[in-house]
């Protein structure tokens, strides 16, 4: 995946090479690289070509990094570590950090338009609707936004999950669907099942997150610890408490592991994903 993007991504010696600089620096040398995972191993499952799935999940790392860039922002949540480094506005300026963001959304599309993902040409502008849709205003943008006006407000554990089945399961899930789509073969039940997993582990990721926000370390997490709490933001830790929150990320884990229960040995590695998801320790 790494040499994936580090092709993929404009190099830095061509112009403009600052603004490039700051897409290779957010995007290249850190991250669990976990939606990308995702997306080959749904497309293991369907019989997708390796090159296709490179492809998608490149588009999915480009957002993944363009999200991380504009939450860190001071106008967002004025973070200064991201993946065991400083975060793009801080080692360039703000200004930049706005562009690299705004440039690697944009290289995610035209990925995904640009290079053959799917036999069907209908079928790959479906693919486009669907990681559209996962990234904005009923997606991951969506989520920030709800994110940002719930700080200091005490929000209902309904509440919290539809947040975050928007801000962090909705790029997930859409990763999970994304590498299916690009193979062949699979039934439309067989989209219900994995979008029902994306949607577990979606919600584990995000549960795990709040556990390690409360447990961990900066120096283990590559981000600043404990932030949630200092900024009175609502958290599954904060709603339920830490057992209970734990017990939920088990009880989402056995129910990703029970929608990947038809497809037997095929869903290996995504039935192993949810186990890494849950398991982390960053």
């Amino acid at each position: 995946m790494e040499t994936a993007l580090a092709e993929l991504i404009p190099a830095s010696r061509i112009a403009p090479a600052r603004l490039h600089d700051a897409m290779r620096y957010s995007t290249l040398g850190g991250g669990k690289r976990v939606r990308a995972m995702l997306v080959f191993a749904a497309g293991e499952l369907a019989g997708a070509e390796a090159r296709r799935l490179e492809i998608a999940a490149a588009a999915v790392e480009a957002i993944h990094a363009y999200s991380l860039i504009h939450d860190d922002l001071p106008c967002m949540d004025d973070d200064v570590l991201r993946r065991g480094k400083p975060t793009c506005h801080v080692e360039f300026d703000e200004a930049t950090a706005l562009l690299a963001g705004d440039a690697l959304q944009s290289l995610a599309f035209q990925l995904l338009s640009e290079h053959g993902l799917a036999d069907d040409p209908r079928e790959q502008l479906r693919m486009i609707q669907l990681f559209s849709a996962a990234c904005g205003a009923r997606g991951m943008a969506g989520g920030q936004a709800i994110d940002l006006d719930a700080v200091g407000k005490a929000l209902t554990l309904p509440e919290l999950e539809h947040m975050h089945i928007l801000k962090t399961g909705a790029l997930i899930r859409a990763s999970v669907l994304l590498g299916a789509h690009c193979g062949t073969g699979l039934a439309a039940g067989d989209f219900e099942h994995l979008d029902r997993y994306g949607k577990c582990v979606g919600l584990a990721f995000q549960v795990v997150d709040d556990i390690l926000d409360e447990e961990g370390d900066s120096a283990t997490l590559g981000k600043t610890a404990g932030k949630d709490r200092a900024a009175s933001k609502p958290t599954y830790t904060s709603i339920l408490g830490l057992p209970a929150a734990k017990r939920l990320a088990s009880d989402l884990l056995a129910q990703a592991q029970e929608a990947l229960a038809g497809f037997q040995d095929r869903s290996r590695r995504l039935a192993e994903l949810a186990d890494f998801i849950v398991q982390r320790r960053r």
